[in-house]
């Protein structure tokens, strides 16, 4: 099995471990953090002999050979290119990074040391997904679209009472686009590729991230509409409509079901089943790049798109990061 280890020590953290351990291709061998009681905290639920404190000392032990990272955005790519550099496959957390430099820097890097880098994008090896895309031409030409993602966050009231979560901290690389919006746009350039044109509004908080805002992709003979918002919730499914029918998706991000709706048809119930733990196929898809070697997938274009097209969103909508301004020296 794959030995890999692990930064960060969220709730999302355990739940790639679990999915990890669960498709039996990967063993978690090492946990880091800041606070090397912290690591060992969480290593009470997992067989892990080894932990650390510093990022320097597990990227050149021989006990690692993949790393999932999960730390803040900000941080993606320096930690990943110190454990590229030292010749270990990393599967990052979305956004793969802050904005398209980074991530090309990122990709250069995977390609000079023939490691595989792979964006923690799980919705794209999801089965519901993976369906939608075989059965897309079903709907005839695609005319619209509407990718709707709107949760309040758990953390926006923090934010109301003075404090500045890392959610809404732009010193973290992250906002509404960078955390929930991502899902909507990463799904559409998985279905479609580049778009030729955007627009995009947001509204921002006093931090300088984005609260929610709305995105339209122009893709010649037809346009895709995202919504995201950390400030609100949402009731509406996704929606693509096309000149014979729809697709309907509750969740996206999540794919928990899939309709087709023809024109002129009784709607159809085309969902497919999926694991509870839904970071499983991501874990799957990972290692078997790994394993077969694959360093320049398909995945890295769907990537370097996506960095590409968050970045001139955040430009049309004036959300700065730090990390626009300088090039990725922090390791944390």
């Amino acid at each position: 099995m794959i030995r890999f280890a692990v930064i960060g020590t969220n709730w999302i953290t355990r739940q790639f471990i679990d999915a990890a351990h669960e498709s039996g291709k990967l063993k978690l061998t090492a946990i880091y953090s800041r606070d090397i009681a912290t690591a060992q905290k969480m290593g009470v639920d997992y067989p892990v002999e080894q932990y650390f404190d510093s990022l320097e000392a597990m990227a050149v032990s021989d006990a690692v050979e993949a790393v999932y990272i999960a730390s803040p955005n900000s941080f993606h790519c320096s930690q990943a290119l110190l454990f590229m550099r030292n010749n270990k496959h990393v599967i990052c957390e979305k956004p793969l990074a802050s904005n398209l430099r980074e991530v090309e820097q990122m990709i250069a890097c995977a390609r000079e040391h023939q490691v595989v880098l792979f964006e923690a994008f799980k919705t794209a090896s999801l089965p519901n997904f993976l369906a939608l895309q075989q059965v897309l031409p079903r709907v005839g030409k695609v005319r619209k679209a509407l990718l709707n993602y709107c949760q309040y966050s758990s953390r926006y009231q923090k934010y109301l009472d003075g404090e500045l979560p890392n959610t809404f901290n732009p010193a973290f690389s992250n906002g509404s686009i960078m955390d929930i919006g991502f899902y909507m746009l990463a799904a559409a350039v998985a279905l479609w590729g580049e778009p030729h044109s955007l627009q995009a509004g947001a509204t921002l908080l006093a931090s300088g991230v984005d609260a929610h805002g709305t995105v339209c992709l122009n893709y010649g003979d037809f346009d895709v509409t995202l919504l995201h918002s950390k400030v609100s919730q949402t009731v509406l499914p996704c929606e693509i409509q096309g000149e014979e029918g729809s697709l309907v998706i509750e969740k996206m991000s999540e794919c928990q079901q899939l309709f087709l709706v023809p024109r002129n048809g009784n709607k159809q119930d085309l969902s497919q089943p999926q694991h509870i733990n839904t970071m499983l196929y991501e874990a799957e898809r990972f290692a078997t790049l790994v394993e077969n070697g694959e360093v320049d997938h398909a995945g890295l274009s769907v990537s370097r798109i996506t960095a590409k097209v968050l970045t001139e969103i955040r430009r049309q909508t004036g959300v700065i990061f730090p990390a626009d301004r300088s090039g990725a020296d922090t390791v944390a």
